[in-house]
């Protein structure tokens, strides 16, 4: 009688636990909604872990300017380079998940990072949630005017004198780094890396002669290219671009098929940032890559803006981190 007695009252008690639980996991889920229903409540920072001047910058604050119009809340852009963008993830993901700090990234912090590094110290996909995947620009390979100026005879003079040419990149591990060594790899050639802390510095590393060759985004390298200062060889599309017609793709270059790279972009906040906020966030995004005057810009810049969803960009971006998983393996590129 007692130990009936003793397990209904802790049935009893352990309903009431449960209850109890349900209506606080309630009561949390609806602030949550409250709170998002007057999201955002004071100014967003949109932190870019490269420099400023890159392709990604400016990309940046091109978003950032519609993201303030349509949410109506200023929205500033914070540059944390350093360490391939790692710096700036890392304070994005030690920032409270509220939706006014997030991160505008690239392949290089959002999908190569943990791949690459030795000691990661973020998983994106364990700390972060995507809002959206926004755009981005095809790589190209661009050299300055004493350079050979068609990738041909660069790969051909780069094979004769496997010591001979350096090529500049915004930084050891990015995305357009591996791009690079990706394609040495395929065409077998050898030109020694020189890595910047961003595009920015390795423009005029190209421009002054410290490197012959440098890969950038065609957003990018486009002002040199058209201003006459240094001349792009290849672009890794499967088709030229209208905005640089006279551009050859990296096949009708050198016959290498099928070698494409887009230097991609993403905007994410925190793990723990309530879905409620990351919708109003992804719906604003939306909004901002439809503007006809974004559009253009980006456009004028060669980039392009993508549809996604929370949901369809963090996808993509976990069918990046399988793409060029075997690329990394084959190269034994590591970041420290």
């Amino acid at each position: 009688m007692f130990q009936l007695t003793s397990f209904k009252r802790r049935a009893c008690l352990a309903a009431w636990a449960i209850g109890a639980s349900a209506c606080l996991l309630s009561g949390t889920a609806q602030a949550q909604t409250q709170n998002a229903t007057h999201f955002p409540t004071k100014t967003i920072r949109l932190i870019v872990p490269f420099p400023a001047g890159g392709p990604t910058d400016i990309f940046a604050r091109q978003y950032a300017i519609g993201l303030s119009r349509v949410l109506n809340q200023s929205v500033i852009v914070d540059n944390k380079a350093g360490a391939s963008g790692a710096i700036g993830s890392l304070e994005v993901k030690r920032s409270q998940p509220d939706g006014h700090t997030l991160l505008f990234g690239t392949a290089s912090n959002l999908a190569l990072y943990n791949l690459m590094a030795l000691k990661p110290q973020y998983d994106y996909l364990k700390d972060f949630t995507t809002v959206a995947v926004v755009g981005g620009s095809a790589v190209v390979i661009m050299a300055n005017k004493e350079s050979p100026q068609t990738l041909k005879a660069l790969i051909d003079q780069a094979k004769a004198n496997p010591t001979k040419f350096r090529y500049g990149s915004p930084g050891q591990g990015t995305y357009l780094h591996l791009s690079m060594e990706r394609f040495l790899l395929e065409s077998g050639a050898k030109i020694e890396h020189i890595p910047y802390k961003g595009s920015g510095q390795a423009k005029p590393a190209l421009l002054g002669g410290q490197t012959e060759t440098m890969v950038d985004a065609l957003g990018s390298a486009l002002p040199l290219h058209q201003g006459g200062q240094a001349k792009i060889l290849a672009i890794a599309s499967n088709k030229r671009s209208s905005l640089a017609p006279d551009v050859p793709t990296v096949n009708e270059a050198l016959g290498i098929k099928g070698f494409e790279a887009v230097l991609w972009n993403g905007v994410a906040a925190p793990a723990g940032t309530p879905k409620a906020v990351i919708d109003i966030l992804a719906a604003a995004t939306a909004k901002v890559l439809k503007d006809p005057v974004l559009v253009e810009q980006l456009k004028q810049l060669a980039m392009e803006p993508t549809d996604s969803t929370p949901e369809s960009a963090t996808e993509y971006i976990k069918d990046e981190m399988a793409r060029w998983k075997p690329v990394i393996e084959k190269t034994g590129l590591r970041i420290e």
